[in-house]
């Protein structure tokens, strides 16, 4: 091809790459290679379907439409190179290089459009953003009348979104660009009902005769729309097994499990999620210490977002003793070959063991369990106890503590200096709970664990001895305290007097116990009249009955307030 059948422009930035490269194009299609080095990105002139020249980010950009669904830009253009590109378009791809203006106005309100590669917010009737289908990892019914949209977050920070080939971010499972800061979710505000026919522009608008559909929610049918155009979690393929009406406790709510060969889908009521294998970076199957149930907890990095909640786990509860039996939808050619010995074509046993082999098959992720070094006082592997005002179980792991189910946190032992165990209250022999602290190293903080059962200090003292961990006792120095102050001679009558004092309040508890006891009866009776008609009256003569009774034990206080 001779030279002058290409036209060569530098500085041009592809897909929002990071990186600027050199773009050229010839009668036979484009390319476009960057310019510190890499792969080139190419596209036939038959797969160009229309373009676009509009104001960018870094000048004037080229955007190209496929004839298969897909969007492609070329950023950094100058107003010089429009005649020139127009030519080009014209002659060599018999294509109109057509002219878009953007609105600027700045109102956040307008039109939605559905194309055939991206969402357009149009404002009068000119594109104020576009949004590219690739570019959208979920969707959700946040409210009634709001749908939220969640981008595609990048696995590697200093990708530069050059490999357009695979089409777009999630094709590539990052965000093309990626940057220190990044819009990762856009909410849609959308009242009011409307049709299919009105939500669909172009040539995705049905016909007339496929028009039999009565109005509907705006925002649900948005929604719809968003999830068949952006073909999420129908991009994955067939489900290989689906797992109906799960309990989570960690987002609360059931969920359907759909498991896909890279990724799995829960849908729920309100949000659906889609989560990549790759997510997973923990999986451990913990026993309830009710002997009833088994969760099964997932470490997730990135995190499920919910809005402005972050959840790195997630957890969820099965009955130890529903089977379950189930076939997967898997090719025996597929399973032979890519999953043999990991997965099996016919399971009939409990659903816990069923959804963890499925999970270990298809994300490849090993299971962890409690350490069998460890037991309960009660012959469990889950410590009942709480952090801060949240109850739930501690397990000791081979290599790390687990709390279970919310605030789900995970402690490794290599990050662990040290670990105290505490009583609050001051010490007191009689005291039936204790805490312990775990001590991050490098000062990176703490976690404590309170209110456990006395009985499990000699088991976890043992464990983590058994781990090498390093333990600090408070508990054996305040009884060391306690015994040596009892054991001092000065501290005998002090010593008869706290016994006195003691029985005192004894035979006082046993009183006030007597006293509620009658106060609850008398209070079932008042609970029973408020509803009467005259209950008014009635809690008069209560007032006065109770006014007599106090006068009676306590004139003092009576003549007080009176």
């Amino acid at each position: 091809m001779s030279e002058s059948a290409r036209e060569s422009f530098d500085n041009i930035y592809l897909d929002l790459s990071k990186e600027s490269g050199k773009c050229r194009f010839a009668e036979t299609g484009l390319g476009w290679k960057p310019s510190g080095g890499g792969d080139t990105f190419t596209l036939d002139h038959t797969n160009i379907g229309g373009a676009q020249w509009s104001r960018a980010a870094k000048g004037y950009e080229v955007k190209i439409l496929l004839r298969t669904s897909g969007v492609h830009q070329l950023d950094g253009f100058t107003q010089e190179d429009l005649e020139r590109l127009t030519k080009v378009f014209k002659n060599w791809y018999s294509t109109n290089l057509e002219h878009k203006e953007h609105a600027l106005r700045g109102w956040n309100w307008g039109k939605s459009e559905f194309g055939k590669a991206e969402l357009a917010f149009n404002v009068q009737n000119r594109p104020a953003f576009e949004i590219p289908y690739s570019e959208i990892s979920n969707t959700n019914l946040a409210g009634k009348n709001e749908v939220a949209v969640e981008f595609s977050l990048p696995l590697n920070g200093d990708d530069t979104g050059t490999n357009g080939a695979l089409g777009g971010a999630r094709g590539r499972g990052k965000k093309a660009g990626a940057g220190k800061d990044q819009l990762v979710e856009m909410r849609f505000y959308i009242p009011g009902t409307t049709t299919r026919k009105e939500a669909l522009e172009g040539d995705d608008a049905p016909s007339d005769a496929e028009q039999a559909e009565e109005e509907q929610n705006a925002a649900n049918l948005f929604y719809d729309t968003l999830m068949e155009k952006a073909e999420i979690g129908e991009v994955a393929g067939d489900t290989f097994a689906t797992f109906l009406d799960v309990l989570h406790l960690t987002p609360r709510g059931r969920f359907d499990i759909d498991m896909y060969e890279n990724s799995f889908r829960l849908r729920g009521k309100t949000y659906d999620y889609k989560i990549q294998y790759e997510a997973i970076k923990k999986f451990m199957v913990l026993p309830k210490p009710d002997e009833m149930h088994y969760m099964i907890c997932i470490g997730l990095d990135p995190p499920l977002r919910q809005g402005q909640t972050r959840y790195p786990f997630l957890v969820m509860q099965f009955k130890r003793d529903e089977e379950v039996t189930i076939d997967l939808n898997m090719t025996d050619d597929l399973l032979n070959d890519k999953y043999k010995g990991k997965l099996e074509a016919h399971y009939e046993q409990p659903l816990y063991a069923v959804v963890t082999q499925v999970f270990r098959g298809l994300a490849g992720k090993k299971v962890n369990k409690p350490a069998d070094g460890f037991v309960s006082h009660h012959r469990q592997n889950g410590i009942k106890c709480s952090i801060k005002a949240s109850e739930g179980f501690l397990y000791c792991l081979e290599k790390a503590f687990m709390f279970v189910p919310k605030p789900a946190t995970y402690i490794s032992f290599e990050q662990t200096a040290s670990i105290t165990f505490s009583r609050v209250g001051g010490a007191t022999s009689a005291s039936r709970t204790f805490d312990i602290t775990v001590h991050m190293k490098g000062g990176a903080g703490e976690s404590q664990f309170s209110n456990i059962n006395r009985e499990e200090q000699k088991p976890l003292e043992d464990f983590f001895r058994l781990k090498g961990l390093r333990v600090k006792n408070e508990m054996d120095e305040d009884n060391s305290a306690l015994q040596a102050a009892l054991l001092d001679p000065d501290m005998a009558s002090s010593d008869e007097e706290v016994v006195t004092a003691k029985a005192d309040r004894g035979s006082a508890d046993e009183d006030s116990e007597s006293a509620d006891e009658d106060f609850q009866a008398d209070s079932e009776s008042d609970v029973a009249e408020e509803f009467d008609s005259a209950h008014e009256s009635s809690g008069s003569d209560d007032e006065e009955e109770g006014g007599s009774d106090k006068e009676e034990e306590r004139p003092k206080k009576k003549t007080k307030t009176s």
